[in-house]
């Protein structure tokens, strides 16, 4: 929690890295390379738990999280007549 604003945002890197991790083991066979490997050995094969690790460990690192924003939703109203694209 020392690196991350929230558990959410936590929840959501190790989610996000996770799949990749994943990702990376699905397409090992096939020599594509589209994945990023894990970024550390552990006794664990478990994605979420490699994710986890690196994310303690620094290794990897997700952006801020998004700040909610101050002002209010502007509706824009089409009135031109057409048919909605």
């Amino acid at each position: 929690m020392d690196k991350v604003e929230s558990r959410f945002h936590l929840v959501h890197l190790s989610a996000k890295r996770a799949r990749e991790i994943n990702g990376y083991y699905a397409q090992l066979g096939e020599g594509m390379g589209a994945f990023v490997p894990p970024l550390l050995t552990t006794d664990t094969n478990k994605p979420l738990s490699i994710a986890l690790e690196e994310l303690a460990q620094g290794k990897t690192e997700g952006a801020p999280a998004p700040q909610p924003a101050d002002d209010q939703l502007t509706v824009v109203d089409d009135l031109s007549g057409d048919e909605p694209a």
